[in-house]
């Protein structure tokens, strides 16, 4: 029996509960200083206020402050933190592994700099740890897979990254079950990047559900609408992909099951559909208060890398219409309606 401590309580990194403790491993679940209410709620019901199963028996529950005893003899670390948790879990978490343990963390996102890179946040991390002299392998979890589904045990394929092949098939042998499937791959920056572009593609997806609601009055989804703006997600991401030296059949195959969950399922989808009804970004973060909105944080970041990139030579801002335009909404100055003729191509 192994010992998994999960660094943040939030739906995911509780999720991840399921599948640790069910392989019989002793698993301890952090709070961050924001999760102190969750912490509370699990140890009184032992089940996330917002997932339906309860834990598996013998799951333990820790607050903020007692996180090194949570720590202590781990052999795997999982980080659970959303996107705005990245700086918090590398001063404050990662420091306090010990050497040599490995990590896996579920956070999707990328930073940009004044460049116009893109750098995952497993990047960033290993900066911090080099700063400090301090060995971690670093992996990363990607892929179509939603925390509430994977605690109802629904079959889910994802992949796990990392540059340590030795941590990568630790962390599978810790974690795999009959419901959670694991691909691995040491592309980091393949991966990370896949799963994060489809954030900004995904809210552009839903816009055209609250575009026909709008219109119609109605729920129908008018697969149409969704179906062409897809097709046109998948070709910016591939082109996106290619400019992080990452567009394998793997990786974009990663990153486009992840775009079609989050279409079907989560926040991002919530928001598109608020956006595509009329709503501007200001009422839609208003009427989405205490959800939080990874997506457009994510979708600005890569957004602001492009123009940089185009002010290079670099690229073309006119290969990236919907990306381009979901931007501008979410910067208050375009309407959601889609500019449908910028999708179309000529292979003459």
């Amino acid at each position: 029996m192994a010992t998994v401590t999960i660094i943040g309580s939030g739906m995911m990194g509780s999720a991840l509960a399921f599948p640790a403790r069910e392989n019989g491993h002793e698993v301890r679940l952090v709070g961050t200083h924001l999760d102190r209410e969750i912490i509370d709620a699990c140890r009184q019901t032992n089940r996330h206020p917002k997932l339906a199963p309860v834990f598996p028996a013998g799951v333990r529950f820790y607050q903020i402050e007692e996180i090194d005893g949570a720590l202590d003899g781990a052999d795997l670390v999982i980080g659970g933190v959303s996107s705005f948790g990245v700086d918090w879990f590398g001063d404050f978490a990662l420091p306090r592994v010990a050497d040599g343990t490995p990590v896996l963390t579920v956070t999707k996102g990328l930073m940009d700099t004044p460049d116009g890179a893109l750098l995952p946040y497993p990047v960033l991390w290993q900066r911090k740890l080099d700063q400090l002299g301090k060995r971690l392998p670093l992996c990363a979890v990607g892929g179509p897979c939603t925390s509430y589904e994977l605690a109802a045990h629904d079959q889910t394929e994802v992949a796990f990254c990392g540059r340590d092949a030795a941590a990568l098939l630790r962390a599978k042998r810790l974690m795999e079950t009959d419901y959670y499937h694991i691909s691995l791959s040491k592309d980091v920056t393949g991966i990370e990047s896949a799963v994060a572009l489809k954030n900004g593609y995904a809210l552009g997806i839903a816009l055209t559900i609250g575009l026909n609601q709008a219109r119609f009055g109605d729920d129908t989804l008018h697969y149409n609408s969704q179906a062409g703006v897809f097709g046109q997600a998948l070709r910016e991401m591939k082109k996106l992909l290619a400019l992080q030296g990452a567009d394998t059949p793997d990786n974009l195959a990663v990153g486009i099951g992840d775009l079609y969950v989050t279409v079907y399922g989560g926040r991002t989808r919530l928001a598109g559909i608020l956006l595509g009804r009329g709503l501007s970004i200001g009422e839609t973060k208003r009427e989405l208060q205490g959800v939080t909105l990874e997506s457009l944080v994510v979708a600005g970041r890569v957004a602001r890398a492009l123009r940089v990139r185009a002010e290079k030579g670099e690229i073309d801002l006119n290969d990236f219409p919907l990306l381009m335009h979901v931007d501008g909404i979410l910067t208050g100055h375009k309407p959601a309606q889609l500019p449908w003729e910028a999708f179309t191509f000529e292979n003459l």
